[in-house]
């Protein structure tokens, strides 16, 4: 019985941190050095699992860890005049097991991404080319926001509701790491949108910024 005590008082705090652990946990360590995406129709790949498994190790190449898929700019033919191209393990073999995504964004002349979030990621978002306000919303209702010049970087947090906006008189592109290899994405759906509204919230954001307001309590972007 002493002895079915003290066992019982090991296994269950080890048990409760375990599960802590793995609430805490993002995307787990890899147990490898590299883990290339294998690529598998459903019907070679019976069984799901958390990620994509990983090529033989025999057959990898430094191919894998290779990707032009942001080096040309997206369809900028749309309502909100811009394009975001984001790449994951599914489409760069090399990212898988290693927790990170990858995204180009180019927005025209007064274009703007929409309100969004990336419920498994945070976000660095690099401006390389162009005059762009990036902005995101707190639990609070508080709004953040900055100007961004080419070099600049601003963080989008994990979960947080964020956009960016074309400030300048020319293209805009920025590129995005992201600390998840499937960020997955919340969107205020562009079905809800035509052109007028999308005016008038890009019209908000960018007068928001031109105030020299960096910070804004209880903001309402959708009152317009």
């Amino acid at each position: 019985m002493m002895k079915s005590y003290i066992l019982f008082c090991f296994v269950l705090p080890a048990c409760f941190f375990t599960c802590i652990s793995l609430c805490w946990a993002l995307d787990s360590d890899s147990l490898q050095d590299t883990c290339p995406t294998a690529t598998a129709t459903a019907a070679q790949q019976p069984i799901f699992i958390n990620g994509f498994p990983c090529k033989n190790p025999a057959t990898v190449t430094a191919a894998d860890f290779k990707s032009s898929k942001l080096n040309q700019s997206g369809n900028k033919e749309n309502f909100a005049r811009s394009s975001t191209v984001i790449v994951t393990a599914l489409d760069f073999p090399g990212l898988n097991t290693l927790g990170l995504a990858a995204a180009r964004t180019d927005l025209e002349m007064d274009g703007l991404v929409l309100p969004h979030s990336h419920p498994r990621a945070s976000e660095m978002f690099y401006v390389s080319k162009g005059v762009v306000i990036a902005g995101f919303i707190d639990t609070k209702n508080q709004l953040f926001q900055k100007f961004l010049r080419q070099g600049d970087v601003f963080v989008f947090p994990r979960g947080l509701l964020h956009y960016c906006v074309n400030a300048g008189f020319e293209s805009a592109t920025a590129f995005s790491v992201l600390n998840s290899q499937n960020p997955g994405m919340v969107s205020v759906a562009g079905a809800m949108f035509d052109s007028e509204p999308i005016n008038k919230l890009a019209n908000k954001l960018i007068s928001l910024s031109a105030s020299g307001m960096e910070r804004v309590d209880n903001v309402t972007l959708f009152g317009f």
